[in-house]
């Protein structure tokens, strides 16, 4: 007869001898950032200032050990992680990861990778997510209401029967108090609005965006602040080996819900992309929105890269996935906000 208690002692001894070895091995971490600049309206809260960026460089630079990303994952497949280790990645391929934060990378020398979108980069528009911002909140009036057929089922809104949810609303995310107040309703349509794109295909997303800023008598615009780079900056990044680029996708769309075919598009093209115009390999990958499936991670390995990284919280250890690598989201915290949040993330 099997002795059930003793296995299930043996079982748990186990469990906690992988949490002591874990708690006690060298760990690193991998930020991710999004924008450096000044947001007046940032309903992700995906902005850090210039000033609060140069805080939590200054930190690093005296209370971690800043590596660049090819390093720790070297590091990560030798199993010599070292003590401490930190390295800075961005997502999305603002032109602000350029012209703010690269000055402050050489400032404090501290490497980076950028992971880029890469149809975005001869686009000339603004990424989706925020050019639904844009029509929502610079738009002085909205019609009654907006219709939109998507996929086959239609969807209706009124603008002026919005309400925000508590899940929904925080002061970070929409700037001062007035503003808290005057576009409660506009957020919480633009959170409506925007769960219901993200995960379609993107030429029928752009087709809904059209319709959108028809609706909302939105004029074009690409705003400096909010452009994405050109090819050419692209380039003027990674000059001086400082920053690395790697690919986020071609067009930033949930890969966790497309078909098996679509997603091997978005990984590989964007792979091809990038080194068609960098003139070198692209190495690692990000997952748009941090979402993939048990096929999608075949797909990167197939596609030559050689490491890829997730949106979930956590530390990067020698037992962690190399096409899983955790990262931590940084928020726009000042200096001393930002260290006790490094020190929260590496005890955890």
């Amino acid at each position: 007869m099997v002795d059930v208690m003793r296995i299930r002692g043996i079982h748990r001894v186990q469990r906690v001898a992988r949490h002591l070895r874990r708690r006690f091995t060298p760990k690193a971490l991998i930020l991710l950032y999004h924008c450096i600049a000044e947001k007046e309206i940032d309903p992700w809260a995906l902005c850090v200032t210039e000033q609060h960026f140069a805080e939590h460089l200054e930190i690093l630079r005296k209370h971690a050990h800043p590596v660049s990303l090819a390093q720790l994952v070297e590091a990560h497949r030798t199993g010599k992680i070292p003590s401490g280790a930190v390295a800075v990645t961005f997502d999305d391929g603002y032109a602000n990861n350029l012209h703010n934060a690269k000055p402050l990378l050489e400032q404090f020398d501290i490497p980076a990778t950028v992971f880029m979108v890469s149809g975005y980069l001869e686009k000339r528009r603004e990424f989706w997510w925020d050019e639904l911002e844009r029509v929502l909140f610079r738009s002085d009036t909205f019609p009654e209401q907006l219709h939109l057929n998507l996929t086959g089922n239609d969807f209706e809104w009124n603008p002026g029967q919005s309400a925000v949810g508590e899940q929904e609303s925080s002061d970070q995310s929409l700037g001062s108090d007035s503003l808290v107040t005057q576009s409660r309703a506009r957020l919480s349509l633009y959170y409506s609005i925007w769960r219901q794109l993200q995960p379609l295909w993107e030429p029928l997303r752009q087709k809904a965006l059209d319709e959108i800023s028809s609706w909302a008598n939105g004029a074009p615009l690409t705003r400096d602040e909010r452009r994405t780079l050109l090819p050419e900056e692209l380039l003027a990044l990674e000059k001086g080996g400082l920053v690395e680029v790697g690919a986020h996708s071609v067009t930033h769309t949930l890969l966790s819900v497309l078909p098996p075919a679509v997603q091997r598009y978005e990984i590989h093209q964007s792979k091809k992309h990038l080194e068609k115009i960098l003139g070198h390999p692209v190495r690692g990958f990000a997952y748009p929105f941090g979402a993939y499936t048990n096929q999608t991670i075949p797909m990167v390995r197939e596609a030559g890269f050689t490491y890829a990284c997730s949106a979930d919280d956590g530390t990067v250890w020698h037992g962690s996935d190399c096409f899983q690598f955790p990262r931590c989201d940084v928020k726009d915290w000042d200096g001393d906000q930002f260290a006790k949040q490094l020190t929260k993330w590496f005890r955890n």
